[in-house]
């Protein structure tokens, strides 16, 4: 017969691999480091966002993580060099997102809606890259919502302001 001792060593076994992974699987430099953003405005339809710019490869991996909620009127813009399938996870986010892509001409290529972050150990381990169905030049992130509130749809288009 096993005894609770016996039953509970192996649970936390894996607890602790779990945490470990999760660490191990967060890139270096965006663990503990201060990533600054740029910010700049741009307009989906007829709605202005103040964004900051993630413009180069820190600023991409480090994206939201850490943050507190932004208002609909704030947002983070993916900014790549060229066109291409680019994809996204919610690791170590703090509120769900609605994530926009667009392709060079501020066209709609993909839209996601209320993406979970993924806080649990094991929400971690399972936490899945949101993938595209198109190639993108631009990924919009905001809260959750913003997509239903100001009727984001594939015919809505992006127009940069400055960034």
């Amino acid at each position: 017969m096993t005894t609770r001792t016996q039953a509970l060593i192996p649970i936390a076994a894996a607890a602790v691999i779990i945490g470990i992974v999760g660490l191990l699987s967060i890139p270096s430099d965006s663990k503990l480091e201060s990533v600054e953003f740029p910010r700049g405005t741009i307009k989906v339809d007829d709605t202005v966002l103040e964004v900051q710019i993630a413009d180069n490869e820190s600023r991409r991996i480090r994206g939201l993580m850490f943050q507190d909620q932004l208002p609909y009127d704030q947002g983070m813009i993916f900014v790549f060099n060229e066109p291409g399938v680019y994809s996204l996870w919610m690791l170590n986010m703090q509120f769900a997102l609605d994530m926009i892509w667009f392709d060079a001409d501020g066209n709609v290529v993909h839209i996601e809606e209320d993406i979970p972050p993924c806080e649990t150990p094991t929400e971690i381990m399972a936490c899945q890259s949101i993938v595209p169905s198109g190639e993108a030049m631009y990924i919009l992130e905001v809260t959750a919502g913003f997509v239903e509130q100001f009727g984001i749809t594939k015919e809505s288009k992006l127009d940069i302001i400055s960034i």
